[in-house]
Order: C-alpha cells, then structure tokens, then sequence
C-alpha cells in the first residue's frame, strides 16, 4: 500500500498537501470521538487490530497526552509517539486514497444534491452523503483492513504507538471531517473549488442530445445484438408530497382523512427508501431486511409526528402508554430497531457477550479513573447521577439518564463505554 500511495501523490501532485495539528491536551476520562464520522474511523480500527491488548496500551498512551503533533497527507497520518518509558517512535497509519475518477463521481454526486454541498460548507459529514457517495463507488470511510500500520518499534501490526495516534485522529475528525477527505486525497480549498467549478458548469444551459431510433422491424431482426439496456435511473431523494384528502367531499363513517393521508405519505417515502437500497451496489450480498413487527411499525410511525390523536391510536395498537410510545420514538430517532430493542427487551446478555462487556469496561478506564458502577442483566449504572450505559450484542453501548422515575436513551450508541457514558452526563 505504500507503494501505490507514493504512485497516487505523483499522479495527482498531492505530495505537497499536508496539514500539521499541534498535539491535543490529555483526554483523561472521555470518550475520543462524539461525531458519528469519527466513530466508524474507531470502528475501523477495533475491528482490524488482532491484538485488543495493543488497543489498550494505545487508548491509554492517547489519553496520557504522549501523542506529539499530528502530520495529515493523501493516504497516511504521522506522529511522533512517546511510550510508557518515555521513548519516541514514528507511527504511521497508511489508507490507500481515492483514485482522480473516484474523486470526480463523488464532485458529480455532490453538485446534483444541494443539500451535500451545504453540509460540507458547514464542515459536516452526514450519513446520506456518505451514503450516497458510497452509491457511486466512493467509500468515505474506512472499512475492515483499510487502516495499514507502520511504526519504528518494527510491531507487523498495530502497536500502542500506531493505536494512539488513530485515537489521536478520531478527535481531529470531531473538529473537523475535511482532515478525512484530506487523507482520502482532496485537500480542502481544492474540493470546494472543484464542486464550485462543476456546479457552475451544470447550471449552464446542455445542448440538446440528438434523437435517434431504430425501426420496428430493424429492432426485431438485430434480436440479441441490440446495446443492453440504459442503466437504472437514480431513486429520488424525497417521496414527493402527500396527497391532499381534504376535498369537499365529506370521508365515508369511520375514515379519519388526516390520518389516511399521513399513512400515505409514510407508505411512499418507505417505498422509496427500499428502491434507493434495491439499487445500490452490493444489494445482492447484503443480507434480507427483517420485516419491523406491529410494535415496531407503530413506533416507526410514530417517530413521524403524526399528530396526538394519531399518537393515541398507535399507542394503543402497540400496547404502550403515551409516555412509553414518547420513550420508544426517541430511542427509534437515536438507532431505529436496534435501539428500541436496547431500551424494551430486559435480556441478560449471554455468557460470550457478558466476557467482552466486561473486557470492554476494563479497558475503559485507568484503574484509579473507573468509576463505580452498579451491574445489572446487562446494564451498567451510576445511581448518584442518575446516568446508565446499556450493552448490546453488536458491541455497541448505548447511553441512558433517568428521567421522571424511568430510564431515558440519552444518545447514539459508542464503541467505548467511557465515551457513551460521557454522553450520558451530557445530554439535558
């Protein structure tokens, strides 16, 4: 992978684009990343790093300040890293970055959807324009395997020093996600330049593109040899409007208009969330979408503020009071089914889970930091604050405050237990 990043920089004359961060204060006690953006670069990398023991040493030497200045560039992040005993070592963390033409679809994605181009000026990375990027062949972030380490401690995997600075890295991409398209290939002032270029071309008037056709009879004699059909066209970024139901006309007995019509309008942009994922790439290996049960579709519903007539009516079809349907939309807007099923299902986790819950929580925290929390059927709890962390089978915590007697999702869901507990001490 070196090779072919030092191939890109003379390709591209992206050699010379670099940024350098002054090292970060200590992170005693916190989580590294809160962005959504900065968690899947940590996921990346628990999830390739063989060593969870390395991964330790690597949180604790990123919370102990011992990461110098951070070096930014196409395909490679550098720091200098000092260990326990106050020796330095060059870390560096290799990803291969994006080719010119990976570049120029993600500039074409972007200009046709103001709301990408907004969002970048107002240095954010939502998830639908990673989404959307990664329907034109662009992947953003990094997956599994994608982060390459190399560090003069000569560790053929990652070491507590390359493990640092990627911690180290996840608070850079909080302040700001242009570091990760920096190392993806594109420094900042020269992707906004192109999206301002491309866009300004577009809004020009395009020549029409002549018609041509074929003959009836021509078609059916060439049969197979015809050119294969054009590809699909893009699904539409929004369901359209809802049909208006407010006629003259007075609703047969027993038809409620209102909510007829916002049923419709749900029925469509579900419709259209399910052709936009039939037609991206890779449908064909993701696995089957589970189909939600009537207590989920009710909260799916209702997370779409129906109004409280309608909100009554789906808190009674799913056995719930207004106040748990309340509890039940807010943890659906914080995950969807996998945080409804966090904050209703009263499980233990199993005896494997139970283990890396555990190992999870050692990693945590310095011995004299951890704080004494109360354990649960899965639920860890800091009683006096009134904050909680909730372990789910994928690995992910999910932080919860007690609110009115009961407790409340307080947050997305963390890698780290010290960062969802944080969020839990955050949230109002």
């Amino acid at each position: 992978m070196w090779d072919e990043v030092e191939e890109f920089e003379e390709q591209t004359g992206s050699a010379g684009e670099e940024r350098t961060f002054a090292a970060l204060p200590p992170a005693h006690g916190r989580g590294f990343a809160t962005s959504w953006w900065g968690q899947s670069w940590l996921r990346a990398l628990e999830e390739t790093a063989l060593d969870s023991a390395q991964l330790k040493a690597g949180r604790r030497l990123a919370r102990a300040g011992t990461v110098g200045a951070v070096s930014v560039r196409p395909g490679r992040i550098t720091a200098m890293v000092r260990d326990r005993a106050g020796v330095a070592h060059r870390a560096d963390v290799v990803w291969e970055p994006l080719p010119p033409g990976g570049w120029d679809r993600f500039v074409d994605m972007a200009v046709e959807r103001a709301a990408h181009v907004a969002a970048l000026l107002d240095r954010e990375m939502p998830p639908h324009l990673v989404e959307d990027a990664a329907r034109a062949g662009v992947d953003l972030l990094p997956g599994i395997g994608d982060l390459e380490p190399s560090c003069t401690c000569e560790a053929w995997d990652h070491c507590g020093h390359t493990a640092a600075l990627s911690y180290q890295m996840a608070r850079l991409l909080d302040q700001d996600p242009f570091v990760l398209l920096l190392m993806r290939g594109r420094p900042e002032r020269a992707l906004l330049d192109s999206l301002q270029v491309r866009g300004a071309r577009r809004a020009g008037p395009a020549p029409a593109a002549p018609v041509e056709g074929v003959a009836a009879g021509e078609a059916y004699a060439l049969g197979a040899l015809l050119p294969p059909l054009p590809e699909l066209p893009e699904p539409p970024e929004y369901a359209g409007e809802v049909p208006r139901l407010d006629t003259e006309t007075a609703p047969a007995p027993g038809v409620d208009a209102r909510a007829l019509s916002f049923l419709a309008g749900r029925a469509a942009e579900e419709a259209r969330r399910r052709l936009a994922r039939a037609v991206a790439p890779g449908h064909a290996d993701s696995p089957v979408e589970a189909e939600p049960s009537l207590a989920e579709d009710a909260v799916r519903l209702a997370a779409a503020r129906p109004g409280p007539e309608a909100a009554a009516r789906l808190a009674d079809a799913s056995g719930r009071s207004r106040e748990s349907l309340e509890l039940a939309v807010r943890a659906w807007e914080f995950g969807g089914a996998a945080a409804l099923r966090v904050l209703e299902e009263d499980e233990p986790p199993g005896t494997e889970a139970a283990a890396r819950a555990r190992a999870a929580l050692d990693s945590a925290w310095e011995e004299a930091e951890r704080p004494a929390l109360r354990a649960a059927r899965g639920r860890w709890s800091l009683p006096a604050e009134g904050v909680q962390v909730r372990y789910a089978p994928d690995g992910r915590w999910w932080p919860y405050r007690k609110e009115r007697g009961r407790w409340a999702p307080a947050g997305p869901p963390a890698l780290d237990p010290a960062q969802a507990l944080d969020s839990a001490r955050a949230a109002e």
